[in-house]
């Protein structure tokens, strides 16, 4: 037999129930603002890029190259954004979610669990992306660096 909970509870309850989607919004914000900081870092390297491009420099396929990484690297960034920003409404429809099943009498059943679920894959989407941006961060510093050490060598 389940006994009934007082209504001062079942607040408690419902809010304690809310606070874990709004922790799980607050490091989705954080990962949202260390992807917008990477994005910024990824175009302002495409525009330095552009511009010894356009001077027609001796080593224009390798900057053609760096260009079309660099390009993609802005796509898997924007990519974990969009998929951050989804997963961060996901979270705020599962805390509403939570305190509207309280409201109407716990009739949602999975309905916030639900939502709370697809915010977590978008996590994991959001979390693949940038690992493969970083991956080609790390591809791009090398080959640069390669590159400069061979023009000084020559």
């Amino acid at each position: 037999m389940r006994m009934a909970l007082t209504p001062s509870l079942d607040h408690h309850a419902i809010l304690a129930a809310m606070l874990a989607p709004a922790l799980l919004m607050a490091a989705t914000g954080s990962l949202l603002v260390s992807a917008n900081a990477r994005l910024a870092r990824v175009v302002d390297r495409l525009r330095s890029l552009i511009v010894a491009w356009e001077q027609d420099a001796p080593d224009r396929n390798e900057r053609d190259t760096q260009i079309a990484r660099h390009r993609a690297r802005a796509a898997l960034v924007l990519r974990a954004c969009w998929t951050l920003y989804a997963a961060l409404g996901f979270f705020v429809g599962t805390s509403l979610g939570l305190a509207a099943d309280a409201l109407l009498g716990f009739k949602l059943g999975a309905v916030p669990t639900v939502l709370a679920l697809i915010g977590m894959l978008c996590l994991l989407i959001a979390s693949l992306a940038m690992g493969r941006e970083v991956s080609l961060s790390v591809k791009s510093f090398d080959e640069e660096l390669d590159q400069e050490l061979a023009r000084k060598r020559s």
